[in-house]
């Protein structure tokens, strides 16, 4: 190859290890994203369960009140136990007593029910606490490792771009001006090998002779399907 199209193939290679680079660094925020998922469900999980122990809680004070307007029901009742003068007043008494009563006992089975189950969902409620406590462990261990990643292809890219200014300079500002313009029309490939007559941009056939001139020749060759510019490796 002559120099100018070695310019051209290392300004080349350098394009596309800044195009790789640059996506690698675009790709860790979606990385970290990702690993953020399984703490936004563990999260989730506890506020859902969350939400249940509140309206246990609810459900256990609305039950404890009615126990004590129950409890109050029946000290007012035998407190007028003295005031009944027969026999038949005083056994209707008793068992409006009784069915009072009943209704007290199956309160107090719901009651306890609840708190056997406040019991239990503090325990799950602890577990999804830990869980949380698990995940953001290793997101921040995650993150820390991407942020070190991230720097070293930052200061990779920095590099990359001052060696390319190095290299453009030493370049024919009109010939630059058409490799920039072959970049942007094929995609950030502007220099492509020929290879048994073949353009290995585009997967175009080339003309034989182009083949053969391409490495005899200190004229540019570029193909004549994609516009790349061309050459063959020794």
């Amino acid at each position: 190859m002559n120099e100018k199209m070695n310019l051209l193939v290392a300004l080349q290679e350098i394009d596309l290890s800044i195009v790789e680079k640059t996506r690698m660094l675009q790709e860790i925020p979606r990385e970290i994203n990702r690993y953020q998922s399984p703490l936004r469900k563990a999260e989730e999980d506890f506020r859902k369960e969350e939400a249940r122990l509140r309206d246990l809680e609810k459900k256990k004070r609305d039950k404890e009140r009615e126990l004590q307007e129950i409890a109050d029901r029946i000290e007012k009742l035998k407190g007028r136990t003295g005031d009944i003068k027969s026999n038949k007043e005083y056994q209707a008494h008793l068992k409006e007593i009784e069915k009072i009563e009943k209704e007290q006992y199956l309160k107090e089975d719901d009651l306890l029910y609840l708190m056997e189950e406040l019991e239990k969902l503090s325990a799950v409620l602890e577990e999804k606490k830990a869980r949380i406590g698990e995940e953001q462990k290793r997101l921040d261990e995650i993150k820390a490792d991407l942020d070190g990643k991230a720097k070293t292809i930052e200061a990779e890219l920095h590099e990359l771009k001052q060696k390319r200014n190095t290299l453009a300079k030493q370049i024919d500002p009109s010939l630059y001006d058409s490799y920039m313009e072959t970049l942007e029309r094929t995609d950030g490939v502007a220099v492509a090998e020929a290879d048994n007559e073949v353009c290995l941009g585009c997967h175009m056939s080339i003309p034989p002779q182009l083949y053969v001139e391409i490495k005899t020749t200190d004229e540019l060759c570029r193909c004549p399907q994609c516009g790349r510019f061309l050459y063959r490796k020794s």
